[in-house]
């Protein structure tokens, strides 16, 4: 079976993680998630990172440690999405593919209506958020 790769940026700050909101429409519209996306190729995890946020947010993050990975099964494709510690930097994001973007503690997050792609990737990212 096929498989994709695909990477989430886990940016956290002050026992906050940075979620943004998809768009209205498609299979995950209006969904929260942690922004990333597939590898492209030639391209490893941090390139990977660096590229989307850049197109969707119109900044330059620092990528840092490796958090965990989990795989999903989507029209027939078993896709590995890693999380993967990232920096923001202080400027303003723009939203170019999202709708809204917060930061939010553990509880929060919970509650959230995440993709459930994303909210596999909780276990590693949940013991951060003290």
């Amino acid at each position: 079976m096929p498989y994709k790769r695909s990477v989430a940026g886990i940016a956290i700050k002050g026992g906050r993680v940075f979620i943004a909101k998809r768009p209205p429409g498609g299979d995950l519209g209006d969904k929260w998630e942690f922004p990333g996306g597939k590898l492209e190729p030639g391209e490893d995890d941090a390139q990977a990172l660096i590229r989307e946020y850049r197109e969707e947010f119109n900044i330059t993050v620092t990528v840092g440690a490796f958090l965990g990975e989990t795989s999903f099964l989507h029209d027939r494709c078993v896709y590995l999405l890693a999380a993967q510690r990232i920096e923001l930097p202080e400027t303003p994001v723009s939203l170019v593919e999202h709708s809204a973007v917060k930061w939010v503690d553990a509880e929060t997050l919970i509650q959230q209506d995440l993709a459930d792609s994303d909210r596999s990737l909780l276990p590693f990212i949940l013991p951060l958020l003290v």
